[in-house]
């Protein structure tokens, strides 16, 4: 397969010409056209390699679309896998929560079948992107370690992350923020509130700290990767370097991101943050982290087509010195590498050809065809 009349975005620049793959793998890519009859026309249009996806609960909203709807699980993960392609996104960890029973207890429900459906449908070649597994781990429950125990030998599983939604951790240090957030969310009274609040905080101080070393140390011992979530100080940074954390998912200050930058864990931000100009939560902005050199990694965390549009944003504001091929590395090269997978997030003689085609005939970029080991699949 030839590509012709495209602008191919490199890892330290762009130029206009044509790429050849075969057999799922780049062979060669040149800075002129070619001339064979048979070549796919890239009218002009950007040639980026395939996105890589650390982080999605996308999956979850699939097979529970709505509250006590309990969807089929081939529908669902045919109708995920449809849209994490349709985005540019080849190679996607479908992040699973571990022991978080506060959304009623369907994530609880629907784990297995969640993972079932990933394996099944990887192992049948059913997906058109790459399916592997990420485990969210939310350290404040009993249940945590023995379901991870039970998954952590999943070949698929490639990424651990630890997470304390309790009050006064990480994203709700101000008590009143988690109030705020998980009363509206519950729709729960003062008195409801109280009691839900006492229970979580039971369960923080039984479970946090055993959960957290003992889940690390078996990552380290399978040398699983493993990320920190929500970090706001530089002491939650020591803490998270000190069990192996390599990533530092969503840090929610400048201070945590600066921290996580000098002991050498790679800072993962939300590409929507990024598309709507800061954190809906109220955390530090993307957009800053960026602006500052403090932006490794971006996720489009619960909304697929963010990861494009952010990395084009970030390419064409003017006040962040990042040009396209960097930009674009946060969400191909440099997630990809971050979990071991060397052989992928380039465009380079001998990598995979996970490739996307990108036009932009005005402001807004959009997707025309996407690539998986060179074989088109949109």
């Amino acid at each position: 397969m030839i590509i012709n009349n495209v602008k191919l975005i490199l890892e330290r620049e762009v130029v206009s010409g044509s790429l050849a793959c075969d057999n799922g793998i780049i062979t060669a890519y040149a800075e002129t056209p070619s001339q064979l009859p048979g070549a796919i026309d890239g009218e002009g249009g950007w040639l980026m390699p395939g996105m890589v996806e650390l982080h999605t609960d996308n999956l979850d909203k699939f097979f529970t679309p709505r509250p006590k709807v309990d969807w089929p699980a081939h529908s669902a993960m045919s109708s995920h896998d449809a849209l994490i392609i349709a985005s540019g996104i080849t190679t996607v960890l479908d992040a699973i929560g571990v022991g978080d029973v506060r959304d009623g207890g369907h994530r609880m429900e629907n784990l297995n079948k969640m993972i079932n459906a990933i394996r099944h449908s990887e192992k049948h070649g059913l997906n058109r992107a790459e399916h592997r597994l990420h485990l969210r781990c939310e350290l404040p429950h009993d249940s945590t370690l023995p379901l991870f125990e039970q998954l952590m030998c999943n070949p698929a599983l490639s990424l651990v992350s630890l997470m304390d939604h309790s009050p006064g951790q990480r994203q709700y240090v101000s008590l009143d923020a988690w109030r705020t957030y998980f009363g509206g969310k519950y729709q729960m009274n003062d008195e409801q509130l109280d009691a839900y609040q006492a229970d979580q905080l039971r369960l923080a101080a039984r479970w946090s700290t055993p959960n957290r070393e003992a889940i690390s140390a078996w990552c380290r011992q399978y040398h699983i990767p493993l990320a920190s979530h929500d970090d706001a100080t530089h002491d939650h940074v020591l803490e998270s370097k000190g069990v192996g954390s390599t990533v530092a998912e969503f840090p929610t200050t400048e201070e945590a991101a600066r921290s996580s930058r000098e002991m050498g864990l790679q800072v993962l931000m939300g590409a929507p943050n990024i598309v709507r100009g800061g954190s809906h939560s109220g955390n530090v902005a993307a957009r800053d982290l960026a602006s500052k050199g403090l932006l490794d990694i971006l996720s489009s965390d619960y909304y697929p087509a963010s990861l494009l549009d952010a990395a084009f944003r970030l390419a064409t504001d003017d006040e962040i010195a990042m040009d396209l091929p960097a930009a674009v590395a946060l969400v191909t090269r440099n997630p990809a590498h971050a979990i071991g997978l060397t052989d992928r997030g380039v465009i380079a003689e001998g990598k995979r050809a996970d490739l996307v085609l990108v036009h932009q005939p005005r402001e807004q970029v959009y997707i025309k065809n996407v690539w998986a080991k060179g074989r088109m699949v949109f």
